[in-house]
């Protein structure tokens, strides 16, 4: 639509995805709705703090699995750094502690890739109005589901343990001594009901602990 046509005061929006083909669609599609603006587009998570700043939006609307930080942990810098900025998780893995991870983060929404743009467009709508806009699949799924069962470190410890990464190799990274390592391994892995570390780590990943 010519931006003579757009109301005076449109939704500013800033979106984060790594592909370059889905990010252009998904502002293509947006930039289509009368009352939407795409002010920033990034394609790494450690990019999306300072595009918000500079740009100043409305909406950030930010895909969990990039490049640097995830849009988990963005969404919880926003929220810090940007608090008026309201936050929509927009995935392709619907999974339950992901979502209890984006809430905890302070997102305002959580819908996956799959459903149309004008839901995605009024979700956009809905969340700068204050309010809540989750996937309702997504959302009865994860009140059947457990809390995570893992600590913070034992999740700082599988995430580390990825790509053959050694005991020695794992204590180093984070500061810790080996056999406190083994410790909180051993920990994760009877909690994830696996046989080994990598298994742990899959699993923990799949259930959207990591």
């Amino acid at each position: 639509m010519p931006r003579d046509h757009r109301p005076a005061k449109s939704v500013r929006v800033l979106l984060a995805e790594d592909q370059g083909m889905m990010r252009g669609a998904l502002a293509l599609l947006l930039g289509l709705e009368a009352d939407i603006e795409v002010v920033a587009q990034v394609g790494t998570g450690d990019a999306i703090v300072g595009a918000a700043l500079e740009s100043r939006p409305d909406v950030a609307l930010l895909d969990i699995d990039l490049p640097g930080i995830s849009g988990l942990d963005a969404a919880a810098l926003l929220r810090e750094e940007t608090p008026d900025c309201r936050v929509l998780i927009l995935t392709t893995f619907g999974r339950p502690g992901y979502l209890r991870r984006a809430m905890e983060a302070g997102a305002a929404g959580f819908l996956v890739k799959d459903g149309p743009v004008e839901e995605l467009a009024q979700a956009i709508r809905r969340v700068l109005t204050g309010e809540t806009v989750i996937d309702p699949a997504l959302a009865a799924a994860a009140l059947g589901a457990g809390p995570n069962p893992l600590t913070t470190r034992e999740c700082d410890v599988l995430k580390a343990s990825a790509d053959g990464a050694t005991v020695a190799d794992i204590a180093a990274k984070l500061h810790l001594s080996e056999s406190t390592v083994r410790n909180y391994l051993s920990s994760a892995i009877g909690k994830t009901a696996t046989r080994n570390r990598m298994e742990a780590m899959r699993e923990a990943r799949h259930q959207g602990w990591l």
